[in-house]
């Protein structure tokens, strides 16, 4: 399917009234982002947020595929660990992707594993998650001791502004290891930096035992849980777009800095393109920190 193709409708309806963009300029985003972002999509189960009535009105939280959605638009059956199953959109092209935007589908989040190998993730992530008014020279420096502690235990490590209010910083694994062997080694990391500097970050689960510490949330490191695509806006006022970073545009980069209008400004490759070429073991990394 050509994505020129998809037929679109309510182009001048307002999505993002404090930025000014209209649901047509949300499409014309996903529209000039696809060469990026879709291989970051390709095989993985995804998780729509969807907000018809822009972000003023209200959104939701999508996983099964709506039973209108044309039969070009590939969906798949993905088991759930409490029983049953979902089905679930995997965008695969640049088409999906639009007729999705024209869904209004602001937010795209993916799993860390893709279909063929459900239960092996691909993706380690922990999310710097802090509380507000913490400065983000503080936050880049976070990413910088996690990215140091990948490298040290033979991760290699990208970093990710969320559009929101702090940074990804994953590490691209080579299914070797299930998510609770991943999820333990992801929050061993965690622990690891976090036990340097107590009084700034935390691994604490429950936020009444947080107080105005930095959580290191590692959450999204087991099945069925997502975090959110590269080149995805977030249905937030200033319209941020998640952005891959390279380490040395981590320094002069707010988690929110970019928007629509940046990005198609940003003449650079994607700085995860290569990623999986670097895919490292669970096992080792887990050894390594251990010694």
């Amino acid at each position: 399917m050509n994505p020129d193709d998809v037929e679109l409708s309510n182009l001048d309806k307002p999505f993002f009234p404090d930025a000014g963009l209209s649901k047509g300029d949300v499409i014309a985003h996903y529209r000039k982002v696809a060469d990026q972002m879709v291989p970051h999509l390709t095989g993985r189960p995804l998780t729509m947020r969807r907000y018809p009535d822009g972000i003023g009105g209200g959104g939701f939280f999508q996983k099964d595929a709506s039973d209108h959605f044309p039969d070009w638009v590939r969906v798949e059956e993905v088991p759930q660990r409490q029983g049953g199953t979902i089905h679930h959109v995997v965008c695969d092209d640049a088409a999906t992707l639009v007729y999705l935007a024209n869904q209004a589908t602001i937010e795209f989040h993916i799993w860390l594993s893709t279909m063929d190998a459900l239960e092996h993730p691909d993706r380690l992530v922990i999310d710097i998650d802090p509380p507000q008014g913490v400065p983000v020279r503080v936050l880049r420096d976070v990413a910088r001791r996690l990215a140091s502690l990948y490298r040290e235990v033979g991760l290699t490590p990208y970093v990710q502004a969320t559009g929101g209010r702090g940074f990804h910083v994953a590490a691209p694994l080579d299914r070797s290891a299930d998510y609770e062997e991943t999820r333990e080694l992801s929050l061993a990391l965690a622990d690891h930096v976090a036990a340097r500097d107590p009084d700034l970050l935390t691994t604490a689960q429950r936020k009444n035992k947080r107080g105005d510490r930095i959580f290191l949330d590692v959450n999204r490191n087991a099945y069925g849980q997502t975090f959110v695509a590269p080149y995805t806006l977030r249905a937030r006022p200033t319209a941020g777009v998640a952005t891959p970073l390279t380490w040395d545009e981590l320094s002069r980069t707010e988690p929110d800095g970019f928007t629509p209008a940046r990005i198609a400004r940003r003449r650079k490759k994607d700085p995860w393109q290569d990623m999986d070429d670097h895919a490292a073991s669970v096992s080792k990394a887990r050894k390594a920190l251990a010694d």
